[in-house]
């Protein structure tokens, strides 16, 4: 197999955007060429890569082997450009992160000015979704996590924490009246989570003898992002992280509710990494930055 590292990296990128005419439109360049290039790869190695039909584009199983493994060269080919560049002009290239999309409204994006001034050499790609992604199939650089990680072919490190609180907007609390002790949350609309039903158990504080308040939710959601908003809406009272809830606090979109009634146990955040990547140079340094800016959130 006689393979071209470019053909590599735009079958990657056809998989990724779906279309030939996407990846051409990307580089610029005519289709016919990326239709040439994929022929080629093809050819390269005697197999069939993509089912073409009128509904679009989908991987063989032959394709769907080849994806892993080229994912894997094209790390390799960055490892080694990092590690030969970083040495000279400092980090630099993309960094692709997994993360929920409330710690990306939260933490990444306010903080990637500030990387980039003193990284203008790097790029960060960001996936925001709930689930826990497969980091070597979607070529995911850190995935920023509040569990540690059971494979061993994940290295984990820990970032930084936060804690969970009760919160409610301004209009619910004006509607429905503030609650002043747990026994009026029965009163109440509350917000529960159907993806981690152990999220609906919210531990009392040290005066409930480790108690807690099992809520059923007027309104649930399995994500996120939406229970976040449904709170800011004013649907109800809400669970949430402290870190991911103070920018809505400091702008008056939410109000704590019957703080110091329940427990406020720390949640460690984790940036986890491909054992064989977390030693690149731009992984190392978005990871000691992210850690530095978690620490100047912290309450």
């Amino acid at each position: 197999m006689q393979l071209q590292l470019d053909d590599v990296a735009l079958f990657a990128r056809i998989t990724e955007l779906g279309t030939l005419s996407a990846v051409a439109r990307e580089r610029n360049v005519p289709v016919s060429q990326v239709t040439r290039a994929l022929a080629r790869l093809e050819a390269d190695c005697g197999v069939r890569l993509l089912h073409r039909t009128t509904h679009g584009l989908s991987l063989t199983d032959e394709g769907d082997t080849f994806l892993a493994h080229a994912r894997r060269l094209l790390e390799t080919r960055d490892e080694l450009a990092s590690q030969l560049s970083g040495k000279l002009a400092g980090p630099s290239g993309w960094v692709r992160i997994s993360v929920s999309p409330l710690v990306a409204q939260a933490v990444i994006v306010p903080s990637l000015n500030e990387l980039y001034r003193r990284y203008p050499q790097l790029q960060v790609d960001i996936s925001a979704d709930d689930r826990i992604a497969d980091m070597a199939r979607e070529g995911i650089d850190i995935a920023i996590r509040t569990g540690t990680p059971s494979s061993e072919t994940l290295v984990a490190r820990e970032i930084g924490s936060y804690g969970r609180a009760l919160y409610a907007a301004p209009a619910y609390l004006a509607t429905h009246g503030t609650p002043q002790h747990p026994n009026d949350l029965a009163r109440h609309r509350l917000i529960g989570n159907s993806a981690s039903p152990f999220l609906n158990r919210w531990p009392l504080a040290a005066g409930g003898k480790g108690q807690e308040l099992q809520i059923q939710g007027h309104t649930r959601s399995d994500n996120s992002a939406v229970i976040m908003a449904l709170a800011r809406q004013g649907v109800g009272i809400a669970r949430l992280g402290d870190l991911l809830a103070r920018p809505f606090v400091e702008r008056g979109e939410l109000v704590p509710v019957l703080q110091g009634h329940f427990a406020d146990t720390r949640v460690p955040m984790y940036a986890v990494m491909l054992q064989e990547r977390h030693r690149l140079p731009k992984i190392r340094a978005c990871i000691d930055y992210w850690a530095e800016w978690l620490r100047t959130l912290a309450p």
